[in-house]
């Protein structure tokens, strides 16, 4: 077992090593450390310490949670037979070790005993916040549930981690699956040539003539934008809004059951919903408020997304169907502000947007990204870097992984490998990775990517930014380890400085010449930002109003088949006909890809956006390359994690609570008070 390449925390991660054949050895040998760990914290008859209670705890699954971080992560960015099989076997026993911790009636014993003490009641700071949180936690995970009830709560976790893991892989197998090839090149007409030379070297790597389409983002994407062939249009919509339907890789029962155990886990442990259990340590609290929150912004948005829909058909001339909307948007778009976003992409290669990224953080906040090529990468796509503070101190590092491959998930995220925590002889490093599918290189070009990935880009290093500048004495409060409607803050608000002239010109440079996107190109971006902003407001509402929905009023007896009900409550933020077969919930892996994940809790996007439409405005007015203002961001709301409330964070940074209306103004629907 000594040469088993996970059963030690590494900083420099040996993924040359790791093979498929380790981890069901290693994941059951750290099982074991970690419960003989739990059982010496119970059978400790000394008087209880924070040393020997808390930090015991916190320990106790350290190296456990690296090796299944990093287990999980190779599974989803490059997974094989073999990695999914052994994935498949360790994460229910996984599941079921980490369920019973807060069950261990020893430990909740041993957790109360130490909260009676002199030195538990004299706590301040983190460690107090450490504490209530902790005690919190317990309870809220079945502390106190009877013998039966504790059973019957570890089932549940297990299940729901098994058929979530199901729910991921059958949506990346139908997305893999389907494929179109296109022979004839009359039929592509419309599709910009970025778009066409992606086809053409998909065709290729599959040894076939022609034109390959598939379900993956950046070649989706293109299709139903600018493809003036509807039937192909339609086609590929109707596959992508069905994925996972499929007989052999069917997730609608997947995402019945899922409910099911959810709502009996919440019910179980004292809360009417699902929603309620997840919101309760977050900063809306309860699925009412938030949705609440989501119905007045439907309210504001409303009379704008009916005027711009009338406008659209009107300009298109006819009936429209969800696969002409991308289409006829992006033609009036053209008309409107003569601008095609297609125009900028020979301004985005990406290592100079990367670049321009690490040059607009360093302004900011003080820091330096410098990349290295001596460590192990589980891909030859993947890049590495390491993030120094100014005087040299060394943050911690990170993996980028940004273009799509079949043995990838789709989507974009930001993981952490491990959470430093400040100590008293100076800060643990950290270590992350962000993750993407965005437009990889066509032939001799560099990629070439459309200002939308760039946002991406900018968005997951936000999150990244949030666990490496991370100064938190306490691991389970540092980094993003954060309520979840405040995690979304630090990424969506380095969205902003993609819009900003100043910011542009630091990366935005044309990948032949080098001369920066040409005024009277960059207006029209800017005017073009808050096209259709109703609608694009509408569909993330609908997003969050499902996800509330479904795990606060759905109820199988009554409402029949979730797939149709959830299809009728997104018909109401959708301006054309939904088909009979939309499936589109059959592959939100946001939702029903974890045993928690976003459920009851997609409305964050939303909310964190009112946050970072305001917080920006202070970047806006006193300089977005302002070291002062990024300062005062890195010090309130990047380094502090959970160590306090993140509403009180806010107000510290802001001098004030934030302003609903911020949002609202950015996107257009009203103007600036």
């Amino acid at each position: 077992m000594s040469e088993n390449p996970l059963l030690a925390v590494s900083y420099k991660i040996p993924f040359d090593q790791i093979r498929a054949i380790h981890v069901e050895p290693a994941v059951r040998e750290l099982i074991g450390r970690a419960q003989a760990r739990i059982d010496e914290i119970v059978a400790n008859s000394a008087e209880r310490t924070y040393e020997n209670t808390m930090l015991a705890l916190e320990a106790a699954t350290e190296d456990l949670d690296f090796a299944l971080g990093v287990v999980r992560h190779l599974e989803a960015v490059a997974t094989s037979p073999e990695l999914r099989a052994a994935w498949n076997v360790v994460e229910p026993e996984a599941s079921a070790f980490y369920s019973q911790i807060p069950l261990n009636a020893g430990l909740w014993k041993q957790l109360q005993r130490y909260a009676e003490t002199d030195e538990a009641k004299a706590l301040t700071g983190p460690r107090r916040r450490f504490l209530t949180k902790t005690l919190d936690s317990f309870r809220r995970h079945g502390a106190e549930l009877d013998a039966a009830g504790k059973t019957r709560l570890a089932e549940i976790d297990v299940e729901l981690t098994r058929i979530t893991t199901k729910f991921s892989e059958n949506v990346l197998d139908s997305t893999n699956s389907f494929e179109l090839i296109i022979t004839d090149e009359g039929q592509l007409d419309g599709l910009p040539p970025s778009a066409l030379a992606a086809a053409k070297q998909s065709a290729e790597s599959k040894g076939v003539s022609g034109w390959r389409f598939t379900l993956q983002a950046p070649s989706y994407i293109p299709v139903v934008t600018y493809l003036k062939d509807r039937s192909i249009r339609e086609k590929l919509y109707r596959a992508f809004s069905a994925r996972a339907t499929e007989p052999e890789r069917d997730n609608r029962p997947i995402i019945s059951r899922v409910l099911e155990l959810r709502r009996e886990k919440a019910r179980l442990l004292g809360f009417p919903d699902f929603a309620d259990f997840v919101l309760h340590d977050r900063m809306a609290h309860s699925g009412e408020r938030a949705l609440s929150f989501l119905q007045q912004l439907k309210a504001k948005t409303e009379s704008f997304y009916v005027k711009e829909n009338a406008a659209l058909e009107a300009f298109a001339g006819q009936q429209l169907e969800p696969w002409d909307l991308s289409y006829y948007s992006e033609q009036q778009r053209r008309a409107l502000y003569d601008f095609d976003e297609e125009q900028l992409r020979p301004y985005f290669p990406a290592e100079r947007v990367v670049d321009g990224l690490f040059e607009i953080v360093q302004r900011l906040y003080g820091i330096q990204v410098r990349r290295r090529d001596d460590v192990p990468l589980w891909h030859p796509d993947v890049r590495y870097y390491e993030v120094h503070d100014k005087g040299g101190l060394f943050l911690g590092a990170f993996y980028a992984d940004w273009f799509p491959r079949e043995t990838k998930r789709d989507g974009a995220w930001m993981d952490g490998f491990i959470t430093g925590v400040e100590t008293p002889v100076g800060l643990e490093p950290h270590l992350g990775c962000i993750c993407g599918n965005l437009t990889p290189p066509v032939g001799d070009k560099p990629a070439l990517l459309t200002h939308r990935e760039v946002e991406t880009i900018f968005h997951e290093f936000g999150h990244l930014l949030h666990h490496v500048l991370s100064r938190v004495q306490v691991k389970s409060l540092a980094g993003t380890a954060v309520a979840w409607d405040f995690v979304e803050l630090p990424s969506q608000i380095m969205e902003n400085w993609c819009w900003e002239r100043e910011a542009l010109d630091l990366f935005a440079r044309h990948y032949e010449t080098g001369k920066p996107i040409p005024e009277d190109l960059f207006q029209k971006m800017v005017r073009a930002r808050t096209y259709r902003g109703a609608n694009v407001q509408m569909r993330q509402l609908g997003f969050g109003f499902v996800d509330l929905t479904l795990h606060c009023q759905f109820d199988p007896a009554s409402d029949g088949d979730v797939i149709a009900y959830a299809r009728d409550l997104l018909q109401a933020f959708t301006p054309a006909r939904l088909p009979e077969n939309y499936a589109m919930i059959a592959g939100f892996t946001h939702l029903f890809a974890s045993p928690v994940g976003y459920g009851a809790a997609y409305y964050s996007y939303k909310w964190a956006e009112v946050l970072d439409a305001d917080a920006f405005t202070r970047f806006r007015d006193e300089g977005i390359f302002s070291s002062e203002v990024g300062a005062a961001f890195r010090e309130n709301i990047l380094s502090r994690g959970d160590s306090e409330d993140p509403a009180e964070l806010y107000k510290r940074f802001m001098g004030r609570d934030p302003d609903p209306d911020a949002l609202l103004v950015r996107s257009g629907l009203i103007a600036a008070g």
